[in-house]
């Protein structure tokens, strides 16, 4: 194939800063283990608002690429690449699935180079590692498929390898973002009750009742602490799991959980932010621990997901509730801050 000289990128120049929308010159030859994709779809993940903002110090390699979860097909592949092939469907991810880890891509940008990662998606085209890619079927919902990359992925994985939510247990979920809400339908699905969901939008609130959530608080309207135990009483959750990544709010959760109970932490606080706890009680059951994506396997978990997808068990497309080009990111980004968008966004590219 002829490979393309250019492509459209939003990448971060600047922390604290607006994302920079421009083109860049592309290698020309793949490296071992590469894969050169054509991205259709992008989501944008809270972790990528939190590399913006720096939540876990400066970052030294400024200026790059962003984005870890989309959907796109396959131009090219490298030398050694055995599990995907070209014009094979695909959905990008940041956790790692069969295949090489190869070198990382970097771009060109005027007479500045900008650096990749594995996989980066808020580009119209993509270099990435073979080990972050994942084929699903010619016909699958490309713009869904983005969710697989991420969403997904870690919302089902938090549930079923993280706190591993029994029938019946009693389960908060804080914070209804795009992973928080497939957290909602997984806790949902593995009948959780009663299934707590929280946040500061009613619209994420509305959306997590679709998704199988039985009581709703608007933490900014009511005192959650107060609300969680009118609902579940002195006992408190079995499962408690927090996607904000607030000292306060994972001490609250902490505190409130059964003896025995599970407090899993998906959210990141901010570099510096600790957490402030009586440790004695996880001498005696109670557990306090952190999601790293759920612990997903996407080789084996996206193929399963994109079939319960397809038969009509899970309830994806109810997540995409806005569509941004790739000139408007920064809007889509703005309206993730400020809760406007309640559900995941897709760009399209």
């Amino acid at each position: 194939m002829s490979y393309p000289e250019t492509m459209r990128a939003a990448f971060l120049v600047e922390q604290k800063a607006p994302l920079v929308i421009d083109n860049l010159t592309m290698p020309q030859t793949l490296e071992p283990g590469q894969v050169l994709v054509r991205v259709l779809y992008s989501g944008i993940c809270g972790s990528q608002l939190g590399e913006i903002d720096g939540v876990k110090g400066p970052d030294k390699f400024l200026p790059h690429l962003l984005g870890h979860e989309g959907s796109g097909v396959v131009l090219a592949v490298g030398p050694g690449v055995k599990h995907v092939r070209v014009d094979d469907k695909v959905v990008l991810h940041w956790r790692k699935g069969l295949g090489i880890e190869s070198a990382t891509p970097r771009y060109g940008w005027g007479d500045k180079t900008v650096n990749a990662g594995w996989v980066t998606t808020f580009n119209t085209h993509a270099i990435v590692a073979e080990n972050r890619v994942t084929v699903i079927p010619a016909d699958a919902d490309m713009e869904v498929a983005a969710l697989f990359g991420c969403a997904v992925t870690t919302g089902f994985g938090v549930v079923t390898n993280n706190a591993r939510i029994r029938i019946g247990d009693a389960v908060v979920v804080f914070g209804a973002g795009g992973v928080g809400l497939n957290i909602v339908q997984a806790a949902a699905l593995s009948s959780a009750y009663p299934l707590i969901a929280v946040d500061l939008h009613d619209s994420r609130l509305e959306l997590a009742k679709t998704m199988g959530a039985t009581h709703l608080i608007n933490a900014s309207k009511e005192d959650a602490k107060a609300r969680i135990a009118e609902i579940l009483g002195a006992a408190g959750p079995d499962v408690f799991i927090d996607n904000t990544g607030q000292p306060a709010i994972i001490q609250m959760g902490y505190e409130i959980t059964k003896p025995q109970g599970k407090v899993v932490l998906v959210g990141v606080p901010k570099k510096g932010a600790n957490i402030d706890i009586y440790s004695l009680p996880l001498h005696f059951g109670k557990s306090l621990s952190g999601s790293h994506g759920g612990e997903a396997e996407p080789h084996l978990d996206i193929p399963r997901y994109e079939s319960l997808f397809r038969h009509g068990r899970l309830h994806l497309r109810e997540l995409l509730t806005h569509r941004f080009p790739l000139e408007q990111i920064n809007d889509a980004i703005a309206g993730m801050r400020d809760g406007s968008i309640a559900g995941r966004c897709l760009i399209a590219l």
